[in-house]
């Protein structure tokens, strides 16, 4: 192994919410075949989870049992093909894609940069923003399995919905192909520009928070709800729901992952009691809760 395996690790300082018990394992690879190494070397029983950026994230302080891979600054090669495509592995932010598509000329991909997350991530999710959606950019990805092989998949192998991507069970995404049309770097640039000063206008970004905590129900958003509900700015312990956008929950200094998830379930409740839908969560919810 090239990578660096550590144990009985916090996973709190890794994770955009800033809150979460500790790992029993995490392992940060070299790279793509320091990776594929790592992974089939390990026990056949052995539970994995993966994280990247760690948004759209939330770990119980209980922490996760078995082994944690985390890309972040890792599995970072991107490039353009010769075919014209944009070859990306699952570590590489997803701003830095939307910057890197751009720059070539390509356009479509600028919502990604409205995205807190990885592409690994991104493609596990079908993460959108600004009405953009992953994988309508996807043409193909190169898939892991628990043995460490490696299996090429279109993207006709899954079926993908909003905020939702269903392919093969026990296999993660590595890389990705990515197809887009050609357009002006100049235009793209600037549509990125507004994209990011819209997201700082309208959502916390200067306080450690998830992303979106729900998705949207069809034909209205999550965040009007919330509001509607007079949810803004109710508060669980140190978790708050945000002032500047309802369907965000800030960590404003001392809170817990409990106190995040219990908020959760008050949005949820209070929402459903006065307008009568059940919000779905968009954020992943893992580990074991503290004893």
């Amino acid at each position: 192994m090239k990578g660096r395996l550590l144990t009985n690790e916090k996973l709190a300082k890794y994770t955009s919410w800033r809150v979460g018990g500790c790992a029993d394992r995490l392992y940060m690879p070299l790279d793509r075949a320091d990776l594929i190494e790592f992974v089939a070397q390990l026990p056949a029983n052995e539970p994995v989870f993966w994280m990247g950026l760690g948004s759209n994230l939330l770990i119980r302080d209980g922490g996760i049992r078995g082994t944690v891979i985390n890309t972040k600054g890792r599995l970072k090669a991107m490039r353009r093909t010769d075919e014209g495509a944009v070859y990306v592995e699952a570590g590489v932010p997803c701003a830095h894609v939307a910057r890197f598509c751009a720059e070539q000329g390509l356009v479509g991909a600028e919502f990604l940069a409205g995205i807190p997350g990885t592409m690994g991530g991104a493609l596990k999710m079908n993460a959108g923003a600004f009405g953009g959606e992953t994988w309508t950019l996807v043409n193909q990805v190169d898939m892991l399995t628990a043995r460490g092989e490696v299996i090429i998949r279109s993207s006709q192998d899954f079926t993908v919905s909003y905020r939702s991507v269903k392919g093969e069970d026990g296999e993660w995404f590595l890389s990705a192909l990515l197809q887009l049309p050609e357009g002006d770097t100049t235009t793209s640039q600037q549509k990125i520009k507004g994209l990011l000063e819209k997201r700082a206008q309208t959502q916390p970004t200067n306080q450690p928070s998830c992303g979106s905590v729900f998705k949207n129900p069809e034909g209205d958003f999550a965040a009007r709800l919330i509001e509607q509900s007079g949810l803004k700015g109710y508060c669980i312990g140190g978790a708050c729901v945000s002032e500047k956008h309802a369907n965000f929950i800030v960590n404003t200094g001392k809170a817990t992952a409990a106190n995040i998830e219990t908020l959760i379930s008050y949005v949820q409740a209070k929402v459903n009691e006065q307008h009568g839908v059940m919000l779905r969560t968009e954020v992943c919810m893992v580990g074991v809760a503290e004893e």
